[in-house]
């Protein structure tokens, strides 16, 4: 699985959000400085966010952007999808709209599995977890384990 540059900014701005007080919104250049984050672009992944219903905005000059729920409502995994889709596909199809013939055919429960492991830790780990510090115990056990930081 690759993560875009896109989901990264995503997930970074929705972190942000989730780490100011709640009446305080944050505009979009305040984000896009505090986490390093080209501006334009940031633009347009808080627009994809906000039509997803993550984020609401208001102009003026006490506007800008703040999660439109808690920050424990809302998963890691609804931020890629509100900016990137679903979370694993194949040559950009869904895995269960795959199918395999021959030797091959053993694949398709493999790019199941995968979705059903990214899907299990992306949905289980909200905004709130990430920037409290305190990720759930299954991400922190595979995240520990020397495997994890090494390039094979």
């Amino acid at each position: 699985m690759r993560i875009s540059a896109r989901a990264d900014y995503a997930v970074r701005a929705a972190l942000q959000l989730a780490a100011a007080p709640e009446a305080c919104p944050l505009t979009a250049e305040t984000i896009a400085d505090a986490q390093e984050i080209p501006h334009k672009f940031l633009e347009g992944i808080l627009n994809d966010m906000r039509r997803e219903g993550l984020v609401m905005s208001r102009r003026g000059a006490n506007g800008g952007y703040r999660l439109a729920a808690p920050a424990d409502g809302i998963s890691i995994a609804d931020v890629i999808r509100a900016v990137d889709g679903p979370l694993v596909s194949v040559q950009d199809v869904r895995p269960p709209d795959l199918s395999y013939t021959g030797p091959a055919t053993a694949l398709l429960p493999l790019w199941i599995a995968l979705r059903a492991n990214v899907r299990q830790i992306l949905e289980g780990v909200s905004l709130a977890d990430v920037v409290s510090g305190r990720l759930p115990e299954d991400v922190v056990r595979l995240a520990d384990a020397p495997a994890a930081w090494t390039n094979p």
